[in-house]
């Protein structure tokens, strides 16, 4: 995916929300780090996203007909929220 600074993604947006129109998607940039992702609307693909909760949902399944439990999966004092909020800035 094409990667854009903040100030040149200001400065020609009327051009980028035509490419963006047409399907294109970009990563907004500044200062060199990624800041935004511009995508279409509806861009997200819902049929990836449902085959992602189905395959969470078989692994579920099958990590409790092995009687494996959450805990045994989480670092001493990790959370389910660690886990979720993993990799995040704030």
């Amino acid at each position: 995916m094409p990667t854009i600074g903040a100030y040149e993604a200001k400065t020609h947006l009327s051009n980028l929300l035509e490419r963006i129109q047409k399907g294109e998607r970009f990563i907004i940039t500044k200062h060199g780090h990624p800041l935004a992702e511009l995508i279409p609307v509806g861009g997200r693909d819902s049929k990836a996203v449902k085959q992602a909760i189905d395959e969470l949902r078989a692994l579920k399944n099958e990590l409790r007909q092995k009687k494996v439990r959450r805990r045994d999966l989480l670092d001493e004092g990790e959370t389910l929220r660690d886990l979720a909020h993993e990799g995040h800035r704030y």
